[in-house]
């Protein structure tokens, strides 16, 4: 059984890997046996993921990207494709978010979340998909958000981009299931990242979202590297157009 989940010899792409679930994921890929291609828009050489991943065995490579610049999303693909002949896994966890009340909410907020959140990972899987269409196997995975299903409060375009990506998935999977590529998704419920971070410093809406959460406490980005080391295995095999909700119980309240 503990080989259906071993991804020796793997190579895992992951798009904003350099904290928070990104980071918890890399991790929990790497624990698993995979190399890392590291993607953040400010990541570095000899960062705190890369010397982490490199304490457990596994190579890890680092990439800078701008994930709401569509030249810098290209420029990164081929770059990436051009140094390492097989991508396995991509980890599409990249995103942003930007709060505002809708009726103040400007043109220019809206577009960059939809570009970052929507928009690059559609193209990402996209080209790293193509390839993996080729070798007729692949396994990819969107970072989604409680958002895909509900609305939320004051982040409009935030909640529009993980609405879209839970389509998106079914879409890819629709075409791409039945040619050794599965795709899927992961809905985080209220994490412990920068993401939160407002929201845990205020003390009412803070204890608002831990009176729902059954487990009754903030998620934690290892939380994550089960999860995604489920959906990147041979485990995962036969799932596709999937979300998988990590959140605590918050969606069966």
């Amino acid at each position: 059984m503990s080989n259906l989940f071993n991804l020796t010899g793997k190579t895992a792409l992951v798009t904003g890997c350099n904290k928070g679930i990104g980071k918890g994921m890399a991790l929990g890929l790497a624990e698993a046996g995979a190399d890392i291609i590291g993607v953040s828009s400010s990541l570095q050489p000899g960062s705190e993921v890369e010397n982490e991943v490199k304490a457990l065995g596994r190579n890890f490579k680092p990439y800078q990207c701008d994930m709401s610049n569509r030249e810098s999303i290209y420029a990164f693909i081929k770059k990436v494709l051009e140094e390492n002949s097989n991508i396995d896994i991509l980890i599409n966890n990249a995103g942003t978010i930007m709060r505002k009340p809708i009726a103040e909410h400007p043109d220019e907020m809206w577009d960059k979340v939809l570009n970052i959140n929507l928009d690059a990972p559609f193209i990402v899987a996209r080209e790293i998909g193509n390839h993996m269409l080729h070798r007729d196997s692949g396994k990819i995975i969107f970072t989604c958000s409680l958002l895909s299903f509900q609305g939320g409060i004051l982040v409009p375009g935030y909640a529009a981009s993980k609405g879209a990506l839970a389509s998106l998935i079914k879409a890819f999977a629709n075409e791409w299931a039945g040619k050794g590529v599965n795709v899927n998704g992961i809905a985080p419920g209220y994490i412990a990242t920068d993401n939160t971070e407002a929201l845990r410093n205020d003390e009412e809406r803070s204890k608002s979202i831990l009176g729902r959460i059954p487990a009754n406490r903030w998620g934690q980005p290892e939380d994550f590297k089960g999860p995604v080391v489920f959906l990147a295995s041979e485990a995962a095999n036969y799932v596709h157009g999937t979300i998988l909700t990590v959140d605590g119980g918050w969606m069966g309240r």
